[in-house]
């Protein structure tokens, strides 16, 4: 799996503003990709952090909405961070496809990015393994992902002259 490194990349987070929106529900994962997409986000430069959490992974898509609805508030990025493992029902992959369904329409219609780091696991193994592993922490990526992307879309946005 090929791994965004800010270095190769340039992408930096100064003057931006990113705002997280967290799951609740298994904290301990997502509490741990939290805290490296934060640092990850202020590594980059100083810009604008803002958390917002939420009771689970299902609400992450409607306050991601009503952000990109903010404009011109509307922050440079949005990261989404959740953890749903799958139980003995297809319950869990209805919410993963929601709320991948959900983000990709945000993304699109307001042109504002929606990280989409609510990770679908198999067990607790996995979970581990994608948030609790610094070498492999998908807040990382999430954030190096948000500061491109923000990064990309500026540029696009003052060569075009876009007032979005």
């Amino acid at each position: 799996m090929l791994k965004p490194n800010k270095k190769k990349t340039g992408a930096k987070s100064a003057g931006k503003r990113f705002v997280i929106i967290a799951s609740r529900y298994n904290a301990k994962y997502v509490d741990s990709m939290l805290k490296a997409a934060v640092a990850t986000l202020r590594a980059g430069g100083p810009c604008e952090v803002e958390v917002i959490r939420v009771p689970g992974a299902f609400e992450i898509p409607v306050v991601a909405s009503q952000l990109a609805h903010s404009a011109p508030d509307a922050p440079d990025a949005i990261v989404c961070l959740g953890v749903i493992i799958q139980g003995e029902t297809t319950h869990a992959e209805h919410i993963g496809r929601a709320i991948t369904d959900a983000l990709m329409h945000l993304q699109i219609g307001y042109r504002i990015p929606c990280v989409h780091e609510v990770l679908l696991v198999q067990n607790e193994s996995q979970a581990k393994a994608r948030c609790l592993d610094p070498k492999t922490n998908r807040g990382v990526e999430a954030a190096q992902t948000a500061m491109v992307m923000a990064q990309t879309l500026g540029e696009l946005r003052e060569r075009n002259r876009l007032p979005f």
